[in-house]
């Protein structure tokens, strides 16, 4: 009987522990007005709105001679007798965030408040509103291109440029763990922003929003181009804002 009682004390203190550590979590959670730099780039690249896909090309990641391809058939000659050989493996980063989603737009906004430190008050003010103001009509999802590799990020950012909602239409979607799709409503190439492209996609399907908690993830899908085809899931059930849903 001791044996009993000694048990369930210790359970009883370890889930008391266990509750008490998940509450200093929750209480020291802060305001993105008041994030670090860290704690930016961590919204940004490892969270339940954002993650990175990384591509590499390994097609020039061995050493090869350059030759003139009037008197070779070395693969992808031409090309690197024009622009030069890396002899290294090129790695594309690809942003996929929800843009929609009020952390990201916060961590973006914020990531430009850390940057400039002598804004305006009604920048700030102006900037406050972009980051907090709830989603309502659309599920946008944004995506960033970086590389290492000036040359590489060129011929990235020329398709992306150049691609738009007609030629993305059929190969852009949302797509829950039911199989249901939601297909691209509107493609916005990147501006001066910073935060990148923009995949619109509505709400609203049959008058009910397409994403809820009671799906598992969701999948977003686009085939810019052959050498660009971008696949990423969220676990829905993590994207939770002060107990709410957030996307």
């Amino acid at each position: 009987m001791k044996t009993v009682i000694a048990l369930l004390l210790a359970f009883s203190a370890t889930s008391f522990a266990f509750a008490t550590a998940v509450e200093a979590i929750q209480k020291e959670q802060r305001p993105w007005t008041d994030w670090s730099q860290k704690e930016v780039e961590k919204m940004l690249s490892s969270s339940p709105w954002a993650q990175i896909q990384k591509d590499a090309d390994t097609t020039e990641m061995f050493f090869q001679p350059t030759a003139d391809p009037r008197f070779t058939r070395a693969p992808n000659s031409k090309a690197r007798l024009e622009e030069g050989a890396t002899n290294q493996e090129v790695v594309l980063s690809y942003g996929i965030r929800f843009f929609s989603a009020r952390p990201v737009r916060q961590a973006f906004i914020r990531q430009i408040q850390l940057r400039q430190k002598t804004l305006e008050p009604e920048v700030l003010a102006r900037m406050k509103n972009f980051a907090e103001v709830p989603a309502s009509d659309s599920i946008i999802i944004a995506v960033t291109t970086e590389s290492s590799d000036k040359r590489f990020l060129s011929k990235a950012m020329q398709l992306i440029n150049s691609a738009a909602t007609g030629t993305l239409k059929n190969t852009t979607y949302l797509e829950r763990s039911d199989g249901k799709r939601l297909f691209l409503q509107e493609y916005v190439p990147p501006g001066r922003d910073g935060f990148g492209a923009r995949f619109i996609f509505p709400r609203l399907v049959d008058e009910r929003p397409f994403l809820t908690p009671e799906f598992a993830e969701v999948r977003f899908v686009s085939e810019i181009a052959s050498t660009i085809k971008l696949n990423m899931r969220f676990k829905l059930a993590d994207m939770m804002l002060d107990g709410k849903f957030e996307y």
